[in-house]
């Protein structure tokens, strides 16, 4: 197993239940009404790609997913480090954080669709706080996690309040930042989903609707598969931001 490359060993897995999936399929152990096989999903992304409703769709989700994400972790990010870094901020911000993030996500959606209508802006915020909170609870935990050490020797070097937390709180929380932006990403494709069934017209999501009361399993299936694809290349992208971004940490890699 050592012997194969890397991107081989990680395409096994996925490939063989393609396999067996279309081997179940073919001989009729998956009813193909309630379960298209690997074949029917790609003749099904054939015709969305031919005829332009994936690339209208698609963008339109990815735009939302984005959006809603920037605004999300951008929010989650200045509320973390202000509660990270001042006992004050904890207490100003961190006790009501925690409130909200235990309501219920779908209760939540009656009262966006009252507060902010039918258009873009409450899809756009259901994603948003759906990858608020990860990062928020990561980068406080990042912040607060710092080897109170590190921050005693920068001090015994004269350095002001700012170099301490742009040389050593920011780098030493990193790490932890990054997961709960890997989090956040997962997050708000599954807030996507939702997002895009309230009165949508367009999306991922409403094409999910859509079929879904046209009966067209293949549609649906091959939508999911698009989520999932698009949600193991971003989460890739941002490892690769982990890799470059902590070069300088040495932490193990796997036997």
């Amino acid at each position: 197993m050592n012997a194969l490359s890397r991107p081989l060993r990680r395409a096994i897995v996925p490939l063989a239940i393609l396999v067996i999936w279309q081997v179940l399929a073919s001989y009729g152990v998956i009813n193909r009404r309630f379960s298209s096989s690997p074949y029917d999903i790609g003749v099904s992304l054939g015709t969305l790609a031919s005829n332009g409703q994936l690339t209208t769709h698609l963008g339109i989700s990815l735009w939302r997913a984005a959006f809603g994400l920037f605004v999300g972790t951008t929010a989650a990010l200045a509320a973390g480090i202000f509660a990270g870094l001042s006992k004050v901020g904890e207490d100003a911000v961190d006790s009501t954080i925690q409130a909200i993030r235990t309501l219920p996500f779908l209760g939540l959606v009656p009262l966006f669709i009252l507060w902010f209508g039918l258009g873009e802006t409450p899809r756009i915020l259901l994603v948003a706080l759906g990858s608020f909170f990860p990062v928020y609870l990561n980068v406080f935990k990042g912040i607060r996690s710092v080897d109170e050490r590190l921050i005693e020797l920068g001090r015994s070097y004269k350095l002001s309040q700012w170099r301490l937390v742009r040389d050593i709180i920011f780098p030493a929380a990193l790490p932890s930042a990054l997961v709960g932006l890997r989090y956040a990403i997962g997050i708000s494709w599954l807030s996507l989903v939702v997002a895009e069934q309230i009165n949508s017209s367009s999306g991922l999501g409403w094409l999910i609707v859509q079929a879904n009361e046209l009966a067209q399993t293949s549609v649906i299936m091959t939508a999911l598969a698009i989520y999932a694809v698009i949600g193991v290349l971003a989460d890739a992208l941002v490892r690769l931001i982990e890799q470059r971004a902590l070069r300088w940490q040495r932490s193990f890699k796997g036997a």
